[in-house]
């Protein structure tokens, strides 16, 4: 079998198994081995190849890697769906309190409960959202 296709299969091995990890080291190696598989594809001496790999995964791993992790680990600009209305500003529509009301969140009305379960929030009072839960906003009374 030629060397460029073992660093081939090398290459896809790494990959597959990366993509279970999700540790980002495994697939630098893959693109290590596939630039090795290339350069064996040229007619590259075994320990020359070996070189071309502990180089480019030794480059990959400390400089590509950090780049990529802190791409993925980077925390959600926006919130979207119900996480959005929480810390939104909602208008009681009617009388909202510990078991039930409703209350106006940019433009829809919503049932509601008091975060508090002993306050009783009159129609026309402004509250916080602070949280969602189901199909009903827990909300808390402004000052």
């Amino acid at each position: 079998m030629d060397p460029w296709l073992i660093w081939l299969i090398v290459a896809a091995v790494l990959a597959v198994v990366e993509i279970f990890t999700l540790t980002a080291a495994l697939g630098m190696l893959s693109a290590a081995a596939l630039v090795t598989a290339g350069s064996a594809a040229v007619g590259l001496p075994l320990p020359f190849q070996f070189l071309v790999f502990t180089v480019v995964a030794t480059v990959t791993l400390l400089f590509v890697r950090p780049i990529a992790l802190r791409h993925v680990l980077q925390p959600q600009a926006a919130r979207f769906g119900v996480d959005a209305l929480v810390g939104r500003t909602a208008h009681v529509v009617s009388e909202v309190t510990g078991t039930g009301g409703r209350v106006l969140i940019d433009g829809e009305e919503w049932t509601a409960r008091a975060y508090d379960e002993t306050l009783v929030i009159p129609a026309g009072r402004t509250v916080d959202v602070m949280e969602i839960s189901g199909a009903t906003a827990i909300v808390y009374p402004r000052d």
